[in-house]
């Protein structure tokens, strides 16, 4: 089909074009496989020798929008490989398991709160950054306690989701734009306000007299 048509930018197809063009005697057909043709057979036997001992792929001309095809093909893999075994960015992932050139439009809250980094005191309890994980209102300061239960956000509330399913709910929120929308209320909220979070003391306030 490519050899047929005069337009065709394929090197290989152009030559084949021009010889046709010029040897009308010569007739382009299908043939069955193993049917005993001697020819065929031997260029099946060639093409199968090629693909085993012939020149590096690398070498072979092919067209730029086929190249970059295969490029990005595999540039696909390896990035979901590396992604799906990862250490890092797990929460992300459990999102966004697969990996997509199309951009996900999120802005710099939507990251904030679904990879759980940053403002929250759970996050920053965990690596040493501050001395208590609690939330001025006595709840444990995750991402989840602001968008569900904390007194100061009730305006951007959500339903909690029973624990088993979180993930989903997140899923959930990631592709809803409304929830998006009160997601990013409750970080540029956190973000004006973080004195307001803090706890008045390092102490759980159950342990205070």
């Amino acid at each position: 089909m490519a050899s047929s048509n005069s337009k065709s930018t394929n090197e290989t197809a152009r030559k084949i074009f021009k010889i046709l063009l010029s040897n009308p005697r010569i007739k382009v057909s299908w043939v069955k496989a193993h049917a005993g043709n001697i020819g065929n057979e031997r260029a099946e036997q060639l093409a199968k020798d090629a693909t085993q001992h012939g020149q590096p792929y690398s070498h072979t001309k092919l067209p730029k929008p086929h190249i970059k095809g295969l490029l990005r093909k595999r540039m696909l893999e390896e990035w979901q490989t590396s992604w799906k075994n990862g250490d890092t960015g797990r929460k992300i992932y459990n999102i966004m398991p697969s990996v997509s050139l199309r951009p996900t439009n999120w802005i710099r809250e939507d990251v904030i709160f679904f990879s759980q980094h940053g403002l929250f005191p759970a996050y920053l309890k965990r690596f040493h950054l501050s001395d208590s994980d609690y939330c001025s209102c006595g709840g444990i300061g995750t991402a989840l306690h602001y968008a569900t239960e904390c007194i100061y956000t009730v305006s951007w509330h959500m339903r909690k989701p029973a624990p088993n399913f979180e993930q989903e709910w997140l899923k959930r929120v990631a592709n809803n734009l409304v929830s998006r929308q009160k997601i990013r209320g409750i970080i540029k909220f956190i973000s004006k306000n973080r004195d307001l979070f803090r706890p008045p003391s390092l102490q759980h306030p159950s342990e205070l007299n």
